[in-house]
């Protein structure tokens, strides 16, 4: 039809239809994505990346073979097929143990009425070779990738549509032409994922740097307010328990008009780093950000105030027994500490953040050094 209509060849309208389909996937997976995230369910990114990747490759290779499985013409998609194999294998760099590859070609041999043909258990051998070669390749190989990725591609490539030609006894100018079109397919695909790649990587990047404090590597504000509606609504919807430790350095500000901003600098990376190592050594979900100056909030989701209590007296002793050396003078650092839990009338975050805060102002009016929590 498009040859027809259009005067566009199969080539070109097969270039779009691949780039197509894994445009496709990259956006329905950043949609599941973006849905666990907003279910705020931690998981292996890696692992839903390799079972999305897998399903999707599976179904679009054999939806496609099942127009044509068991004819004449059977080896005409088998180039899709094969950008399929290497988008996984290379690209979302997919670890499957050979033995799995086994049951998958005997299923799609038994699905294309091929299992009788010596020519299609030669080409799932070299296919299982090849997926292996390219995994290893995107693995182990760091200098000059794209060089390697090709010539894997064009020695495989020439062996597997070497059996096709056999097995369907086709002219040596069609497999020399379906040869090159895999060569083709590599390079454009290699290129367009490389690009997809590279911006990803920039936002995720933009990303980091617009939820985390620059200084020291917690959390800032905007996510603290993204992070704490969540919560507080979640909670508040489904009963569940929430409370929140916020501190702040004493006389920070006398220590940076004292020893400068850089000495300042250093205590707020110090202070961070510690109570970041204890809050890791309790639970990793327990969420901690840098809210103001001074000033930083951990949340504690699931954590009653007894709880809470426990690992804010570990914070508030591990730093007040930490010291900075700035020249030849010693500052002792200690910290104020206000601790409280959701209420039933807390009618919004910021209710549930004014209790913690007038307990942080107790601590300081009250002599500072001090946790004050109810």
């Amino acid at each position: 039809m498009t040859w027809n209509v259009w005067q566009l060849s199969p080539f070109i309208t097969s270039i779009f239809f691949i780039l197509g389909i894994f445009t496709l996937y990259e956006v329905l997976y950043d949609a599941l994505k973006t849905i666990l995230q907003a279910k705020n369910i931690n998981v292996d990114v890696d692992l839903v990346n390799s079972w999305f990747g897998v399903i999707y490759m599976l179904i679009f290779v054999f939806g496609m073979q099942s127009t044509v499985a068991g004819t004449s013409i059977s080896w005409q998609f088998m180039n899709f097929q094969l950008m399929a194999v290497i988008f996984c294998a290379y690209f979302l760099n997919i670890r499957v143990p050979y033995y799995y590859f086994i049951p998958v070609l005997i299923l799609y041999m038994i699905f294309d009425s091929s299992l009788g043909y010596w020519e299609s258990w030669a080409h799932g051998a070299v296919l299982m070779l090849f997926y292996i070669s390219l995994n290893y390749l995107r693995r182990h190989q760091k200098s000059h990738p794209f060089v390697y990725y090709i010539l894997t591609g064009i020695v495989f490539g020439s062996v597997l549509w070497l059996f096709m030609k056999i097995k369907f006894n086709f002219a040596m100018s069609t497999y020399l032409e379906e040869w090159s079109y895999l060569i083709i397919f590599q390079i454009l695909l290699y290129s367009y994922v490389t690009m997809i790649l590279r911006d990803s990587e920039l936002k995720l990047r933009l990303l980091e740097f617009a939820n985390h404090d620059a200084l020291t590597k917690t959390e800032n504000y905007a996510a603290y307010v993204s992070e704490i509606k969540y919560m507080f609504d979640e909670s508040q919807k489904n009963k569940l328990l929430l409370s929140m430790m916020m501190f702040d350095i004493d006389h920070f500000k006398e220590i940076n008009d004292t020893y400068g901003h850089l000495a300042g600098d250093k205590i707020l990376q110090q202070v961070a780093d510690i109570v970041q190592t204890v809050i890791d050594a309790n639970n990793p979900k327990i969420k901690f950000y840098r809210t103001g100056g001074e000033e930083f909030n951990i949340l504690f989701p699931g954590y009653d105030l007894e709880a809470t209590e426990r690992i804010a007296q570990e914070i508030f002793m591990a730093v007040n027994h930490s010291k900075m050396d700035i020249g030849d003078k010693k500052i002792i650092i200690s910290i104020s500490v206000g601790v409280s839990v959701i209420s039933e009338q807390d009618n919004e975050p910021n209710d549930f953040y004014g209790r913690v805060d007038d307990n942080l102002y107790s601590s300081k009016k009250n002599g500072r050094m001090q946790i004050t929590s109810k």
